[in-house]
């Protein structure tokens, strides 16, 4: 960690929360990174994931029941919790030279550490406490701030990038060598450092026809008889800041390893494009008429773009939006806030679409287009779509590769992009 590029991330989030502070008419803000979650009827607790609000703040991965000050014109506080335990590892502070931007209380679970907090206190996190109250709106308007990255965060999202390519290419040798679906997966964690309790979400392997479930959610301990793709959509975390990876791999040079190249184009023309003053929305209708185009080239559908677009052709085959905002939450916050007052604004020709803002230079967006064979889409477009034009011999030659997905993590700028994940790949 460079300490500069904290320093000026603890800068700009002060300035951020000073000004809300201002707004809202409060003294202080506390932030809760939570409590352990437990199975039901059980005393094993579900892999705990700190509140976004609390983590952005500090360069490590916060642990349960830790509890973060804001107040205007002092240094941050964290509330560092003591436990008295012999079950589990010993929780010290993390070292570093972060401690010098901090004023660090440790505290046991029973203290009265807030008792000093003014009375004008805002809560935000999980399970508000009465010592702080809820503010309406609050959330939302530091919310829509966090989609504009800091230099610090933008490195932390590049290191996590990082992390994750390497993950791919050994999941990639590892499909070649003809391994499962799960040993594609464990070969993908060993390379990126991490244990799937770690992974920013559940990685998505899918062998053949599970590539086009677009959350497949298993991992297959058989290896196929016939294998031809590999769709993983598998990413890791730094300083809790999330990469998401998709690539889609194949086995033989044939008809379908020419469309996975097609796509493969269309999104980095796609990733070129997010710049500053750029719709999201309309980066995803220019998705739509490029997978129309791809339908066409490819014989699938031989409907002309403009007759597909009308039909609703295209979202059979890609069903899903095109992405979405990322940082400390794969599918961050704020991707459909227009302002801080908390104003959202959807898509109504684009239901799953996760992202409707104008682009701003440093957020940092998902581009993903899809492109998949599934059954119930394509039954449906028979039943639905008269005259669809559609290809159903190709399509049935198609369907045992599932599907592909090609995801590059991306920052915006006011003219190129960065792409985080193609310089990954390049280094």
């Amino acid at each position: 960690m460079t300490i500069s590029l904290y320093q000026e991330h603890l800068a700009t989030l002060q300035t951020r929360y000073e000004k809300a502070m201002q707004h809202f008419q409060i003294d202080a803000i506390v932030l809760a990174s939570g409590d352990k979650s437990y199975y039901f009827q059980d005393d094993h607790t579900a892999p705990f994931h700190a509140y976004s609000g609390a983590q952005q703040w500090l360069p490590f991965t916060l642990s349960a029941e830790t509890y973060l000050v804001i107040q205007a014109g002092t240094k941050p506080r964290l509330v560092w919790p003591i436990r008295d335990d012999f079950w589990h590892a010993p929780n010290p502070v993390p070292e570093g030279e972060w401690q010098n931007e901090w004023q660090i209380s440790p505290a046991r679970k029973d203290d009265a550490w807030f008792s000093s907090l003014p009375e004008k206190c805002a809560w935000l996190g999980p399970k508000p406490q009465p010592f702080a109250r809820t503010v309406n709106g609050l959330n939302a308007y530091v919310d829509f701030s966090k989609a504009v990255k800091t230099p610090f965060e933008i490195n932390a999202m590049r290191l996590s990038t990082e992390r994750a390519v390497k993950g791919h290419l050994a999941a990639k040798d590892a499909f070649l060598a003809g391994m499962s679906e799960l040993e594609v997966h464990l070969a993908f964690l060993k390379a990126s450092q991490q244990t799937a309790a770690q992974e920013p979400y559940p990685g998505i392997v899918g062998i053949n026809d599970h590539a086009a479930v677009l959350h497949y959610e298993h991992k297959d301990f058989n290896r196929s008889a016939r294998p031809l793709t590999l769709l993983i959509d598998a990413g890791a975390s730094e300083h809790g800041y999330a990469s998401d990876i998709t690539r889609t791999f194949v086995r033989h040079n044939d008809e379908f390893s020419a469309l996975v190249d097609s796509l493969d184009r269309m999104e980095q023309g796609l990733a070129r494009s997010a710049m500053s003053g750029v719709d999201y929305r309309e980066l995803h209708q220019d998705t739509l008429e490029g997978i129309a185009g791809l339908l066409n080239e490819h014989k699938i559908c031989r409907l002309s773009p403009e007759e597909q677009m009308a039909k609703g052709i295209p979202q059979v085959f890609f069903p899903h939006g095109l992405g979405h905002l990322l940082g400390l939450q794969v599918h961050d916050v704020g991707g459909f806030q227009i302002d801080e007052l908390g104003t959202t604004r959807k898509d109504e020709k684009a239901p799953f679409l996760r992202l409707t803002r104008t682009l701003e230079e440093n957020m940092v967006i998902t581009i993903e287009p899809g492109l998949y064979f599934i059954p119930m889409l394509l039954e449906k477009m028979q039943a639905d779509i008269p005259q669809h034009g559609c290809d159903l011999a190709l399509i049935e030659r198609f369907k045992p590769y599932g599907g592909i997905r090609i995801e590059d993590n991306v920052v915006v700028q006011d003219d190129v992009p960065v792409n985080l994940t193609r310089n990954a790949f390049q280094g």
